[in-house]
């Protein structure tokens, strides 16, 4: 079944060409792939699919309900969920504040009541404060809980990075890069993370990596862009040796 249905997107950037006339379906409980050489096209689409950017021209559903024009806010509460190839996190806050605050959404009091804070208003903080804590242990941070994210190693924190977007509760959960800038040991762990999450969670993963034996290992599907055109797609086993994806890793 289409969870999301990408149909004819282009985005320009002034006389810049960033998409052209892509068109993808994400299948709902697999993990589709994004893959493609720097300069691809292929956060410019995240971007697209998670309200920071607006098509130029084409259209976006998301079981379907329209979303080409939708902001960032309607998208996650919708469930589509983003985890950032740069840190979007606080760094002085502790991984559990970090985690709570992504909640913000589900806190449906209003002020009197939170001033109150009883009834309604401390159950539902304890609804939220488990489905966190539930988080914290999936993504195995019970260790880190307590401490400021700046003083986390970078693997650590692109793990934090993920619990935050998965504290959101998607459907559908964006992965920009989760595994730059990783050892292979930190790189080992978040392919597990990503399996456990589409298989426990039971959450469509929509993965932008670099690393194609990764890739290669985990995808159900991959799409190949390359200077915003879709040069490819299918199985990993098709993908690899499509020619033109080849040419454009590689060369003739």
């Amino acid at each position: 079944m289409e969870l999301l249905t990408i149909s004819d997107i282009s985005l320009s950037f002034g006389g810049l060409k960033a998409l052209s006339k892509v068109d993808m379906e994400i299948q709902s409980g697999l993990i589709t792939s994004i893959i493609g050489p720097n300069g691809a096209g292929k956060t410019s689409l995240l971007n697209c699919i998670s309200g920071f950017y607006h098509p130029t021209s084409g259209e976006i559903h998301y079981n379907g309900r329209r979303l080409t024009h939708s902001s960032p806010h309607q998208v996650s509460k919708m469930g589509i969920a983003r985890a950032f190839q740069n840190l979007e996190l606080f760094s002085g806050m502790t991984v559990l504040d970090n985690l709570l605050l992504a909640r913000h959404q589900n806190l449906r009091y209003n002020f009197f009541q939170a001033i109150i804070y009883a009834g309604k208003t401390s159950r539902v903080e304890a609804e939220n404060r488990n489905y966190v804590e539930n988080v914290i242990d999936f993504m195995e941070l019970e260790p880190f809980r307590k401490k400021p994210v700046g003083s986390l190693s970078y693997g650590i924190q692109k793990r934090v990075e993920v619990a935050r977007a998965l504290t959101l509760a998607p459907q559908i959960l964006l992965l920009d890069e989760p595994m730059a800038g990783m050892n292979i040991e930190e790189k080992e762990d978040m392919v597990r993370f990503v399996m456990d999450i589409r298989k426990e969670r039971n959450i469509t993963v929509v993965l932008v990596e670099h690393d194609l034996g990764v890739v290669m290992d985990i995808s159900d599907h991959i799409y190949v862009l390359d200077f915003g055109e879709l040069i490819g797609y299918g199985q990993p086993e098709e993908v690899a040796v499509n020619p033109k994806v080849i040419e454009a890793y590689i060369g003739e």
